[in-house]
């Protein structure tokens, strides 16, 4: 499992990421969609 709660990432003073969280459990499969800059891949690493 994976697990993220509450999650917020700044670069600078630029907000990317916002208080995001989500469970992945084994075996799931999970895709981020959302507009360009949207935080999609800062929220991945």
């Amino acid at each position: 499992m994976i697990q993220a709660k509450n999650l917020t990432k700044y670069f600078g003073q630029k907000l990317a990421v916002d208080s995001i969280s989500f469970t992945v459990q084994k075996g799931e499969v999970l895709g981020f969609l959302g507009p360009n800059a949207a935080g999609k891949s800062t929220t991945m690493r």
